[in-house]
């Protein structure tokens, strides 16, 4: 079992900047690739940005992409988001998951990936 917990979310201005964290425990030996994803009141839980775990890869969706920026510790099995030029729509409780399975690329797909964080709030106010 993999365990993850999220920290760094909370309120900020539009234009402003947010760091989440997100620090995996247990067998983090078998995780692959990680991801952040985020999940707005009444919308479906969407896909933000991915790393490989091992090589320097990552992948992010296009609402995303040119503002934040996914990167990893592996020393210290902690993944990140660094969120720049916050606008109000980035409002959600935003998920750290892992991903055990080897893929022949990232995946944005919620089925990929089998250990979730309970997630942290980002609020951002116009």
């Amino acid at each position: 079992q993999v365990q993850l917990l999220e920290s760094g979310g909370g309120l900020v201005q539009a234009g402003n900047s947010l760091r989440l964290s997100c620090a995996a425990s247990g067998r983090t030996f078998s995780i692959l690739s990680m991801g952040w994803f985020r999940q707005a009141p009444g919308k479906e839980r969407e896909f933000v940005a991915a790393i490989n775990w091992t090589r320097d890869s990552t992948y992010y969706a296009d609402s995303v992409k040119g503002r934040f920026t996914i990167s990893r510790d592996n020393a210290k099995n902690t993944m990140y988001l660094q969120m720049n030029i916050l606008k109000p729509e980035d409002t959600a409780s935003y998920y750290c998951a892992a991903s055990i399975l080897a893929l022949s690329g990232l995946s944005p797909f919620r089925a990929h990936y089998a250990y979730w964080g309970q997630g942290t709030q980002v609020t951002v106010s116009s």
